[in-house]
């Protein structure tokens, strides 16, 4: 799965990556977690836009805020699900990112993160898609959900999920309303294994107020020792004793 995420480029050198019109500046961001505010990039018009939405989708045919949170839509069932089917349709986004990050599991109890990004350091898209939905009395709200698949030969070891990492080339496919279904389920693959590098990272990206660049410096967590084993108490002779 992808729950956390990092921008860091500059807005006007991310607005020339995209090509969108508007002129957004938002400073860096190194622990973008879900319910948050996210940047995507949608195509209507005739032309890209930048939006600024909530993580966690929220269908637009849904009653209430869902109580569990859609940050992710899986590429395996994401044009059958009731939930991502309708925005997978008409509604899909680019959402940019400089990187995002997983943990893994290595002891009992301890968890190493990892800062997931491109070997050239250059930004990326992770394939999205997004709703508007219309509570009972209130404001319209838009939000969005990141496309997962199972993870390359570099994140395998990690996590066996991994968000979509489109292909520049791929941008215009998938935000094209009409292209059909077969041709935007086959963006929906695995990343390169060799696109990629996965850098150890502090423990301090764990607590969702941390956000500042300390947080991408490479750090291994060390494991917790185990504890030894408790004697076992003897167990208490209960048999009767003899009087003599």
């Amino acid at each position: 799965m992808c729950g956390r995420f990092a921008i860091t480029t500059a807005p006007a050198a991310m607005r020339d990556l995209f090509g969108y019109d508007e002129q957004p500046n938002f400073p860096p961001r190194y622990n973008i977690a879900p319910t948050q505010p996210v940047p995507i990039v949608l195509f209507e018009g005739g032309r890209r836009r930048f939006l600024l939405v909530r993580w966690g989708l929220v269908p637009s045919w849904a009653k209430e805020m869902p109580q569990s949170l859609l940050i992710n839509a899986r590429a395996e069932t994401i044009s059958e699900k009731p939930s991502f089917r309708g925005a997978f349709r008409h509604h899909r986004a680019l959402m940019p990112a400089d990187g995002f990050y997983e943990w893994q599991t290595t002891g009992k109890g301890t968890k190493q993160p990892f800062l997931i990004r491109r070997r050239d350091g250059r930004p990326f898209a992770m394939a999205a898609i997004w709703d508007t939905w219309m509570p009972s009395g209130g404001s319209e709200l838009d939000s969005c959900a990141v496309v997962t698949t199972e993870a390359n030969e570099t994140l395998a070891p990690i996590h066996h999920r991994m968000p979509v990492i489109l292909d520049e080339k791929d941008w215009p496919r998938w935000l094209d309303p009409a292209a059909t279904e077969k041709e935007l389920l086959a963006l929906l693959r695995p990343a390169p294994a060799d696109l990629l590098e996965a850098i150890p990272v502090s423990t301090r990206i764990n607590r969702v107020a941390n956000d500042d660049a300390s947080l991408q410096t490479p750090e291994l967590v060390t494991p917790e020792p185990e504890k030894p084993a408790r004697k076992k108490s003897p167990e208490p002779d209960t048999r009767q004793m003899g009087l003599f």
